[in-house]
């Protein structure tokens, strides 16, 4: 299992909880907005971490962390994320899983398996515009729709979100997502920023009015949607 990034400590990454992250190099999707083009598409070998230093670490902050996040990149990607989120299992830790959806039985397996304690997966746009969101040409929604369905099923502790930039989302956008993810507890909209580490280019964040206007939306559908990264 490739580690390309360790944040020590955060607050933002597992919402309620003082947690470390675990990022994974490695994604089948290329998100012209994705913010982490350095595990995606630019990733450096050299950047490699040791994964028995994040253990020993994680280990030694027992008591004083409370959880740990492992995202990516696309943790899914590797069937080496199982023994990865098993070791940190073992040192007590709760778990969230950061997935884009694509892989539904390895999202199964780590969840019956009691691997993670959430999962947070993201919703990239409305169906009809998936791929273009994604950049990947002919994409198979088939395998991200059985993911929605699985948490749907209430199987685990779990929130939708969607990182909104304004050239790709729009209001019909967010009402057709609504209406896919009808009957989820927690749906959040996160306001993109440009990393300066992106696949693409040609992004704007939005405004908080814009964002507002599509919490409106979404909450026909969604008994709790809320925002993120405005104000």
């Amino acid at each position: 299992m490739q580690i390309h990034g360790f944040q020590k400590m955060t607050l933002l990454d597992y919402p309620g909880r003082v947690a470390a992250t675990v990022f994974t190099a490695g994604c089948n999707l290329r998100c012209p907005f994705c913010h982490n083009a350095a595990l995606v598409t630019k990733i450096n070998l050299a950047d490699e971490l040791d994964p028995e230093y994040v253990m020993e670490y994680l280990k030694k902050r027992r008591g004083i962390l409370d959880g740990v996040c492992v995202t990516g990149g696309e943790p899914l990607l590797s069937e080496g994320v199982f023994e990865l989120l098993k070791k940190i299992k073992d040192l007590g830790y709760p778990v969230k899983l950061d997935t884009n959806g694509t892989f539904p039985e390895r999202l199964r397996r780590a969840v019956f398996g009691g691997l993670c304690d959430t999962v947070a997966m993201d919703i990239k746009n409305s169906p009809e515009r998936y791929a273009e969101t994604v950049g990947v040409p002919g994409l198979d929604l088939g395998p991200i729709r059985e993911s929605v369905e699985f948490l749907k099923s209430g199987a685990v502790d779990h929130e939708f979100r969607t990182t909104v930039a304004p050239e790709l989302h729009t209001e019909d956008d967010i009402e057709k997502i609504g209406q896919w993810l009808k009957g989820s507890d927690r749906y959040f909209l996160q306001a993109f920023k440009d990393s300066g580490e992106l696949i693409g280019g040609g992004f704007t964040s939005p405004s908080e009015e814009f964002m507002k206007n599509l919490q409106k939306i979404a909450l026909k559908y969604i008994e709790k949607v809320e925002i993120r990264g405005i104000g």
